[in-house]
């Protein structure tokens, strides 16, 4: 009895000790197209969060080219991985292609509802759509991160690209992808977000 006491113990310690574990469900924007894997959205962010005295581990669940259904198809997938948090970054393919926002809304709230029945504290990244794509669409497409985000009660990064979208200098050839230094941009951003996240969750600094 008191070896198997003892295991108990030593196991509830290790699972204490275990990083933040925070999955990025996302799209090429996430999976870091282009870049290599230490210039990565998700090898940034994580840097910048242990820099911040946070042990926490960044999965990257980002697939070049997907849409909100792909993510939806894959989310169970990506929960097996067993993360405390969640950022969801879906959307950009979706409005590239000109899918209709009455489907990209549906999927993502379905996203969100599944992350929510798993009790996983969930920040949204928004996406804006193009301006070639007209106004009905963009007032449509736009609207759907807010109002979601209201729905479901979680935080929104309302632009996920925001400081980075159009200038060239943060950008790779193709004008869509963000370079080593965009994902910085990004990343510096965003991180307080994530970091209001991890508190909202609970978790605490190492140390």
């Amino acid at each position: 009895m008191a070896l198997v006491f003892g295991l108990a113990v030593g196991s509830a310690g290790q699972a204490q000790a275990e990083a933040i574990r925070i999955l990025a469900l996302g799209d090429s924007l996430t999976a870091g197209l282009g870049l290599s894997e230490a210039d990565a959205f998700t090898t940034q962010l994580e840097a910048a969060l242990k820099a911040q005295g946070y042990d926490v581990r960044v999965l990257n669940a980002g697939v070049s080219g997907d849409t909100t259904a792909g993510g939806l198809d894959r989310l169970d997938w990506a929960l097996a991985d067993k993360p405390d948090l969640a950022l969801v970054e879906l959307g950009a393919n979706d409005m590239l292609r000109g899918v209709d926002p009455t489907a990209v809304r549906a999927n993502l709230d379905k996203i969100l509802a599944r992350l929510g029945d798993a009790k996983i504290p969930t920040l949204l990244a928004g996406m804006l759509a193009a301006p070639n794509l007209g106004p009905a669409y963009g007032a449509a497409f736009d609207a759907i991160y807010p109002d979601l985000a209201k729905a479901h009660g979680v935080p929104l990064y309302p632009f996920f690209l925001d400081g980075v979208a159009a200038q060239a200098a943060l950008n790779q050839a193709d004008g869509m992808h963000p370079n080593a230094a965009g994902v910085k941009v990004i990343v510096d951003r965003i991180t307080p977000a994530v970091v209001s996240l991890i508190k909202a969750g609970g978790f605490a600094k190492t140390g």
